[in-house]
């Protein structure tokens, strides 16, 4: 999600407010003082200087984000990727109406970028931390050919909702079998980046390239990002609103279009996409079939504290410092399941997220959800992956096997992107350019033709 992130595979990048209102007054490209604010504000925030760290905030970012809970979530933030170390190069873009300052952030885990966000009045409408971004082009799979297919945007849903899309169609006889993409946790792009990687995009051209057409969109949270800077909608929202209402309307949007299959729908959830696949499926019992890309069986809440143990454990020390960090993370966990379903209104945000979403996952199952489900599955798991692991991928065997229309597939080699590696995954590696393994897009097909 944009301002509250349960993130699986993105626990490490945090991010903080969304955007809020711009200003009127002009600023030119590549301004020195908007760079120079965004510089003193990382540095604020690396001196635990938080009343001048916000002292750039536009009106709505000053009731949002005081400083007492600036740092909060910096305290917060630090859990996760470590300590403050420096800060390095900055660059600009632009982002009409906005203008937006990355500053390469160095933690003792991980380097991001501190992408901070200025109106035209020179204030700061936002900030996030993101992954950093090298500047090579991104480049098609080896397995590609952008010969054999063409893109398409669209729209997914209607109203103030609306999120924009791109359906990938092959080339040649239509109708097609088409596939929609849902994504993990995090204020997810249609291509669902992290650092250099674009794991959706490498399904959808690789699919595409084989004679299947991929819808992939933004998610809700990242396309209304700066809706979410209202405290009581993030109050309400719950996976529902954040994933299954816009999976549902994908599909629909698929039934209308005269190139797809109707009869021949499928859906394929990763990571949080794949834990939520059985609400998918009761909410729209009219799609083809389901594949399940390391979806989790278990508590977001107890992932959460297993991934921050593995990545402290990955020096082979565990520090006081890191014992201390680890223990505010379970304390958090112990919180989440103490709710009660009075708290539902309650102002206290737990791992980033209210109340209400914790207390709608609680009870649920999803590979006892599953079951209900007629349809034919491909569940597949990477073997490297410590998002969400082999405990997972043993959970919906155990749960699942036995009807002949539900399939499981391993790869020893590959992590929570489906990227093949050596050794154990960190959250350094998903800072390297590489692709959704080939094996990974053929099993597909294989699968989807044999329906």
């Amino acid at each position: 999600m944009k301002t509250t992130l349960i993130a699986l595979f993105l626990l490490v990048i945090l991010n903080g407010p969304g955007l809020s209102s711009a200003g009127q007054e002009p600023f030119g490209r590549g301004d020195q003082e908007i760079i120079h604010r965004a510089q003193e504000f990382v540095a604020c925030l690396g001196r635990g200087d938080f009343e001048s760290a916000t002292k750039y905030f536009d009106a709505t970012m000053k009731e949002m984000s005081p400083p007492q809970k600036m740092e909060q979530f910096w305290k917060d933030f630090q859990t996760q990727v470590g300590a403050f170390k420096k800060q390095g190069d900055v660059r600009i873009e632009q982002a009409t109406p906005y203008e937006v300052v990355f500053v390469t952030v160095e933690f003792s885990l991980v380097t991001l970028e501190a992408k901070v966000v200025f109106d035209r009045s020179k204030a700061i409408a936002g900030y996030f931390f993101v992954p950093k971004i090298g500047p090579a082009e991104f480049k098609p799979a080896a397995y590609v050919n952008r010969d054999s297919f063409r893109e398409v945007e669209v729209v997914i849903g209607r109203g103030e909702w609306a999120l924009p899309g791109t359906l990938t169609l092959p080339k040649g006889a239509s109708p097609f079998p088409a596939l929609v993409l849902v994504h993990g946790s995090g204020p997810n792009d249609r291509d669902e980046t992290v650092g250099p990687n674009k794991p959706f995009c490498d399904l959808a051209w690789g699919l595409a390239s084989r004679g299947l057409a991929v819808l992939r969109y933004e998610k809700r949270t990242k396309a209304h990002g700066n809706r979410y800077t209202d405290k009581e909608l993030l109050k309400s929202l719950t996976t529902k609103e954040e994933t299954v209402d816009d999976a549902v309307a994908a599909v629909a949007l698929l039934r209308m279009q005269s190139e797809i299959n109707p009869k021949k729908i499928f859906v394929l959830g990763h990571s949080l996409g794949g834990m939520l696949v059985p609400r998918i499926g009761a909410a729209e019992p009219g799609i083809s079939g389901f594949i399940i890309m390391a979806g989790t069986t278990r508590p977001i809440e107890d992932l959460i504290v297993e991934q921050m143990t593995y990545i402290y454990s990955l020096d082979g020390q565990m520090t006081p410092e890191k014992q201390a960090k680890l223990d505010e993370f379970k304390a958090q966990a112990a919180k989440v399941k103490a709710l009660q379903p009075t708290d539902v209104s309650s102002d206290e945000f737990l791992f980033g997220v209210a109340p209400k979403y914790w207390l709608d996952l609680r009870g649920y199952d999803p590979a006892a959800s599953a079951r209900r489900l007629r349809q034919p599955m491909l569940i597949l798991q990477g073997g490297r992956d410590y998002q969400v692991t082999l405990t997972d991928f043993d959970n919906w065997k155990k749960v699942l096997s036995g009807p002949s229309n539900i399939e499981f597939k391993l790869y020893p080699k590959a992590n929570h992107l489906f990227i093949e590696g050596e050794g154990k995954s960190s959250p350094e590696e998903y800072g390297r350019p590489s692709h959704v393994a080939e094996a990974v897009v053929e099993d597909i097909v294989r699968w989807i033709k044999k329906r």
